[in-house]
């Protein structure tokens, strides 16, 4: 090493998840250690990485690449310190990040830097390939921006699925004199954590995605809708966005071109509803977040009365990959209809929960016992429910099933945002389904009465169920119950609330009852 390679550089995440868990004190006690030792330490402090369970987890800049350690805590410092100067073994010692095995299984193109650059550096972010999908698209038509998009395969990643093209087109064909770009930050499902990981780690491939955006469309503004238990990503995307405008990312004539496009953040209130989009643009403008009927489309009538693209922040993050490598290399990836990769989040009963960027067509099963380890508890797991608090419970039974749009839904389950969590045996699913009912009573804007009545109603049955009044008949209602909220609800919270009911339903009738058969038995 010469002597200006004398510098340790250390990486520590400043994600939510790691700052939870002490990473901002690990700062300070190994700035203390080297004042201490007269050691010269550059700090770093990118994203996460995903592997939530080692956090915080920490790197080294080596010859060999960036090491690894975790999870450390303060106590650890100095011993940890010794180790990367010395370059030597360590009890947390995790080796080069790049072959840990849970990262190295992953197809990381929507994540590939996150983790690694510095979020708040512009000049990282384009080092790391950064921006070039923004310089492609710079060079075509409206058109040919949207053609690439269309043949990528790309749909949308918030959870409905629809293919992200042809809600471009659609804004790009309607005439209007102003349109408006809109990003869905309102990342609310439990169990779910890539939107705010990719906000608070690459926040450029963000504002790079909704420019090229703009750009395709001819949209000269845009807004990103975060909810407001984000404070770390609204930190990091506005950050962003200044930094953007300083380098001539953002604002007028984009980098010498004739384009213009201007970012701002807005942030929610915390009402789960507003991640529906037509409850989002309410709020946006001002007004409670209450769902309106359609159509109009948004893409036709959106903010402002104005055509509007809303997509989530995976669906714009993906799109600077598929203009700088082309659509082939992104449709290339993933099964049938599902085209490109998913960043899927384990959460819940699981002994390796985190972030996991895989093409489509992964087994539940491969996801749930090979990559997330099993229950933490070590106990047999019982169901997983895959898109939030609104998705299906699956069974083991059901492990076989591709991680693939299609497949679930002829399962009577939903992707959705790609959130999964896991129950050990000691779940009872009567009362996940009465969460559920109870979770779209507490969060229903009210509009429509299957959803505002239907929900309470469902509540109050499912309890009678439980107390083994009339179990059969009552049944029969929590049935009817749910048809009716599935199909005359306005939106998805009631329109989807009845998947959970009716998958425990069917799945798991033992547990419903005064007593589950099952605790029963166990007794």
């Amino acid at each position: 090493m010469t002597s200006s390679d004398k510098t340790l550089k250390i990486y520590i995440p400043r994600d939510a998840a790691a700052v939870s868990v002490g990473a901002d004190e690990l700062v300070s006690a190994f700035e203390a250690q080297a004042a201490t030792r007269k050691l010269a330490i550059e700090i770093i402090r990118p994203g996460s990485r995903g592997l939530l369970w080692l956090e915080p987890m920490i790197e080294v800049a080596t010859p060999e690449g960036r090491v690894a350690f975790g999870p450390v805590e303060e106590k650890d410092v100095a011993s940890v310190l010794d180790a990367m100067v010395a370059n030597g073994s360590h009890a947390l010692r995790l080796g080069v990040a790049e072959e840990i095995p849970w990262l190295k299984k992953q197809t990381r193109l929507t994540f590939v830097r996150c983790g690694v650059v510095d979020p708040r550096s512009v000049e990282d972010y384009i080092a790391h390939d950064g921006y070039r999908g923004l310089a492609r698209a710079l060079t075509l038509d409206s058109a040919g921006i949207i053609a690439d998009v269309t043949t990528s395969g790309l749909r949308g990643r918030g959870g409905a699925g629809f293919p992200t093209g042809i809600k471009w087109k659609t804004v790009a064909d309607t005439k209007a004199d102003r349109k408006f770009i809109v990003c869905n930050a309102d990342e609310g499902d439990s169990g779910t954590f890539a939107d705010r990981m990719i906000m608070e780690g690459d926040p450029f491939v963000v504002i790079e995605g909704m420019t090229i955006a703009g750009i395709a469309v001819g949209a000269t503004k845009g807004y990103i809708y975060i909810r407001s238990e984000y404070p770390h990503a609204v930190e990091a995307m506005n950050e962003g966005i200044a930094a953007a405008k300083r380098a001539g990312y953002l604002g007028d004539k984009i980098r010498g071109s004739a384009h213009a496009f201007d970012l701002e953040v807005r942030v929610g209130a915390g009402a789960y509803v507003c991640g529906e989009e037509t409850s989002l643009l309410e709020s946006l403008e001002g007004r409670r977040g209450i769902v309106r009927a359609k159509p109009p489309l948004p893409a036709h009538k959106g903010l402002f009365g104005k055509p509007t693209v809303i997509n989530n922040v995976l669906s714009f993050a993906a799109i600077p990959f598929i203009l700088d490598n082309g659509a082939k290399a992104y449709a290339d990836y993933g099964m049938g209809r599902s085209r490109g990769t998913m960043p899927i989040q384990l959460a819940g009963n699981i002994k390796f929960g985190g972030l996991f960027e895989v093409a489509f067509g992964i087994t539940l099963g491969e996801l749930i016992d090979d990559i997330g380890g099993g229950t933490f508890t070590g106990k047999p797991v019982r169901a997983v429910q895959v898109g939030g608090p609104l998705g299906a419970y699956f069974p083991r039974e059901l492990f076989d099933t591709p991680f693939d749009y299609e497949a679930f839904a002829k399962r009577d389950g939903l992707i959705g945002h790609g959130g999964i969590v896991v129950f050990d045996d000691t779940v009872d699913m009567s009362k996940q389904a009465r969460f559920a009912m109870e979770f779209c009573a507490i969060e229903s804007c009210g509009k429509c009465t299957p959803c505002r009545i239907g929900s309470t109603r469902g509540v109050e049955t499912i309890d009678k169920i439980r107390r083994g009044e009339r179990v059969a008949e009552n049944i029969a209602v929590l049935q009817d119950l749910s048809n009716t909220m599935k199909f005359g609800s306005l939106c998805a919270l009631g329109g989807f609330t009845p998947y959970p009911v009716m998958s425990a339903l069917k799945h798991f009738p033992d547990d419903f009852g005064p007593v589950p058969t099952r605790l029963q038995a166990a007794e």
